[in-house]
């Protein structure tokens, strides 16, 4: 499959394990051509170009650390409806201020996101 045909995904970045766990499940989703990963910094900041890939059409796959769904609603400022949105939450993944992300969670979560999305 051609990158532009991948499902995008976009990622919680913030300061706790919870949204750096979101961050590197997009990555690894990522990396192993299972989506394109885009930046919802800038989606949220009206980046044009960000915002234009954002609304292109293709499935979006949303993946927040936390209830706050902050990366929802960036998408969500620009009428963007992601298929699939995760809150890590809701897969017991703790978020904790000051604490890298446990490995072993971040692959866990991964493995479900994936069993709902293919």
């Amino acid at each position: 499959m051609k990158k532009n045909e991948l499902p995008l995904v976009y990622s919680c970045s913030g300061c706790s394990s919870a949204a750096q766990t979101a961050n590197q499940v997009a990555i690894k989703m990522d990396r192993e051509k299972i989506a394109e990963m885009s930046c919802i910094a800038g989606v949220g900041g009206d980046v044009k170009p960000l915002v234009r890939t954002a609304k292109s059409g293709r499935d979006i796959i949303a993946i927040d650390g936390c209830p706050l769904a902050c990366c929802k609603s960036c998408l969500a400022r620009h009428d963007v409806q992601p298929k699939h949105h995760f809150d890590l939450s809701k897969f017991d993944v703790p978020k904790r201020l000051g604490e890298d992300p446990n490995p072993q969670l971040v692959q866990n979560a991964y493995n479900q996101i994936l069993e709902v999305i293919k």
